[in-house]
């Protein structure tokens, strides 16, 4: 299935025909544009008697300032797991984007140009020389990273910039990069669209505000910053494919970005904390009465409250959020925030792993107030995409068993109706309650000693040999202590799938041997350029 966004990320290097694929007129078909002419309307030379019209002075766009002094073009080489094969390092790929600096000595970009990196070089304005540089902090949840070069002479004479509002409606803005078509910097300028909250495609799980402009967006612009008045209003990252909507592109705006400086400024990042609900709006009149509210337009209902987020135990099901922090909740889930509305949860969006936000709620017609400490509940995270991590996996007797996660759905690609169900309802149906991983046998390594075992692929393991598995830590130590017949039931019906120890043991090196593998399990979910790290200590 076609994705409806995509990130703005330099296509492959080892892929140049993708180049091909973006549509670029010759310069015979531009036909050239006179100032203030339609595009698309021809314009026929006056006669030479006629009076010649003078033009009339429109006033030009502020102008921002060398930029070339502030902007940088990043290479990064990065790695992808392989989930199929996950004891393999991945496949290699390599990409361009861009990013800024900022006071500090300190160069911002988009997390997607820098994630799962192994080299990063950093290239500016006049400089022939390529320069290594470190990611200092990524944020996957809202598309931001902080790198920055050891040179010491790298940020000489480099302007930082300045962060801005959010800019108005209708107003112009400018993006800065270096999208695909040419080596040096481009700018492209468009106006704002809109303001709102949108799905962040890098992590496919998180929302958080977003600004539509319709300056174009293209592969290698990420990373950039985007410019009114001389100020950074936002960073490019994403838009919509030309098969969906074209001109349509959106930027991370300062109020985002200003969170992400704040929240590393202790020397870590700690995420976006949730509430961990779901709500109705509560817009139907007889629902109101219903629920004994007064016709006053605000208040929203309580659908869910997940039992590892900090409101279990505070908020209920059928609960009414009428206030957050003060701010009165409308009917259709807004609020007023500096003189803009913008959905309740924007308010929590501001804060921080360990801040408190406060709730007047009606309980059973009852008004109340209750006060949340914020922090991230874990569940969340099988639903997006991880980075810059290896992936977990046990493998037994050619079986491979790893926990359910979007990575290892998308790897695998699976229409499997269970593993749908499980990965969707999760945290809705809080599913981790029982199963904290959902361990899937996702894939088989041909031998003798699995042969006629293919039906199971794709089944969830409940319980081995009579013992409940909740995590894959518990599955491997299950294999460790097994007997000499090992009976894994996996969930539904159906008979056990049963393996002979013996003959488990007595395949291992030629199951390892025949199919390159280095290590039969990872059970810890650590950074990949960790991992390697201790690897070579070894």
């Amino acid at each position: 299935m076609k994705r409806i966004f995509i990130i703005g990320y330099a296509a492959l290097f080892f892929a140049p025909f993708a180049y091909a694929q973006e549509g670029t007129p010759a310069p015979s078909e531009v036909e050239p544009q006179v100032p203030g002419q339609q595009p698309g309307i021809s314009r026929s030379n006056p006669p030479a008697q006629a009076v010649v019209p003078v033009p009339v002075p429109i006033a030009p766009p502020k102008p921002n300032g060398p930029i070339q002094k502030s902007l940088v073009r990043i290479t990064a080489t990065a790695v992808e797991p392989d989930y199929k094969a996950p004891w393999n390092a991945g496949a290699l790929e390599r990409g361009v984007g861009a990013g800024f600096v900022i006071n500090g000595t300190r160069i911002l970009t988009n997390a997607h140009v820098v994630a799962n990196s192994r080299y990063i070089t950093v290239e500016r304005d006049g400089d022939p020389n390529k320069y290594p540089a470190q990611v200092q902090f990524i944020a996957n949840d809202c598309d931001l990273a902080l790198i920055t070069v050891p040179a010491k002479d790298f940020f000489k004479d480099m302007v930082p910039l300045k962060f801005g509002g959010i800019p108005a409606l209708e107003s112009t803005v400018s993006a800065y990069g270096y999208p695909i078509g040419g080596e040096r910097m481009s700018v492209t300028t468009g106006i704002v669209s809109r303001v709102d909250f949108q799905l962040y495609t890098h992590s496919s799980v998180d929302q958080h505000l977003a600004i539509q402009i319709s300056a174009q967006i293209n592969p290698g612009n990420s990373g950039g910053p985007v410019m009114q008045d001389g100020k950074v209003v936002g960073v490019a990252f994403q838009g919509y494919s030309g098969d969906v909507a074209q001109g349509v592109a959106y930027m991370i705006p300062t109020p985002v970005i200003n969170r992400f400086l704040k929240d590393i400024s202790n020397g870590h990042y700690d995420e976006y904390p949730d509430l961990a609900i779901t709500y109705a709006k509560l817009q139907n009149p007889a629902q109101r009465k219903y629920l004994g509210l007064k016709d006053d337009d605000h208040g929203v209902l309580v659908s869910s409250v997940a039992a590892a987020g900090p409101s279990d135990g505070i908020l209920k099901i059928g609960d009414v959020l009428l206030s957050i922090d003060g701010h009165p909740i409308a009917s259709d889930a807004n609020v007023e925030l500096d003189g803009e509305r913008a959905q309740f949860e924007e308010v929590v969006e501001r804060k921080f792993k360990g801040d408190s936000v406060k709730l007047d709620i009606l309980r059973d017609k009852q008004p109340m107030a209750v006060t949340i400490k914020l922090f991230k509940p874990w569940p969340y995270s099988i639903q997006g995409h991880a980075y810059d991590v290896r992936p977990r996996y046990v493998l037994y007797g050619g079986l491979l068993f790893q926990p359910l996660n979007l990575d290892m759905l998308e790897a695998y690609r699976t229409t499997d109706l269970r593993l749908r169900h499980f990965f969707e309802y999760f945290i809705l149906d809080q599913i981790y309650l029982k199963h904290p991983d959902v361990i899937v046998l996702s894939n088989i390594l041909p031998d003798p000693i699995n042969s006629y075992l293919a039906p199971y692929r794709g089944g969830i393991v409940d319980e081995v040999n009579g013992r409940k598995i909740r995590t894959l830590d518990e599955l491997a130590e299950a294999f460790v202590h097994a007997p000499e017949q090992l009976l894994i039931r996996m969930i539904g019906e159906g008979p056990p799938l049963v393996l002979d120890r013996n003959k488990v043991e007595a395949a291992r090196e030629r199951i390892k041997t025949r199919y390159n593998v280095l290590k039969e399990q990872n059970l810890e979910e650590r950074p990949a350029s960790r991992i390697a790290a201790a690897e070579d200590k070894n």
